[in-house]
């Protein structure tokens, strides 16, 4: 996870600098338009850095009221494993629990939130940089798209040769939650998200 962290942090950041020149007014009408070509989608997604790289800082929340909406059975599947922590890296402190999940033939699933508090608008980006995109992508084996999940800003992915998939969310623009699944269908990735009540984990403080 870290080095996914990193990775994706100096994309943001490359992304970040290209934002910093135009008018205000004219940057928050772009934002409203839809992009007309790669150029004008790049500077969407610089602008929308640039508003939530100017969030206010706050506190992670303690990591066990995380692990608190992990729930104990998730479509079939058993929780074979919780854990969380807070951790920092390059001054970014993020809380993080997470799951595994088991059942029959194989199936399997990972859940993990997190809580990007701190500097919660570069530390969101480098985990949800999907989340300031529009997706939507079929392969000959499945496909990935931005979506909403219960009025959240949303990401998914699914291969339908190996059933595997992963569904994203972006609560309160600071909780990031990630439900990653084998040998289990979409709906089934889907229950086990709907499990994790988003709208308490947008009021934790």
């Amino acid at each position: 996870m870290k080095n996914r962290f990193i990775l994706s942090l100096s994309l943001v950041s490359v992304l970040f600098l290209s934002a910093c020149g135009g008018k205000k007014e004219a940057e928050e009408e772009k934002e409203k338009e839809a992009p007309a070509n790669a150029v004008e989608a790049l500077q969407q997604f610089a602008n929308k850095a640039k508003t939530m790289h100017n969030k206010e800082a706050v506190d992670p929340v303690d990591f066990r009221k995380l692990k608190e909406l992990l729930p104990e059975k998730a479509e079939g599947l058993n929780r074979t494993e919780a854990t969380g922590e807070k951790n920092g890296a390059m001054g970014f402190t993020i809380s993080q629990a997470e799951a595994r999940y088991s059942g029959d033939g194989d199936a399997s699933a990972h859940v993990e939130i997190f809580d990007t508090g701190g500097v919660a608008g570069i530390s969101t980006m480098a985990l949800a940089a999907w989340s300031m995109a529009d997706i939507d992508k079929e392969t000959a084996t499945g496909y990935e798209k931005t979506t909403k999940r219960e009025g959240y800003k949303g990401y998914e992915k699914y291969d339908n040769q190996n059933k595997s998939g992963e569904l994203n969310v972006l609560v309160a623009d600071r909780f990031v939650v990630n439900v990653n699944g084998n040998n289990l269908s979409v709906d089934q990735l889907k229950s086990i998200l709907g499990a994790i009540d988003l709208d308490k984990l947008s009021g934790l403080k």
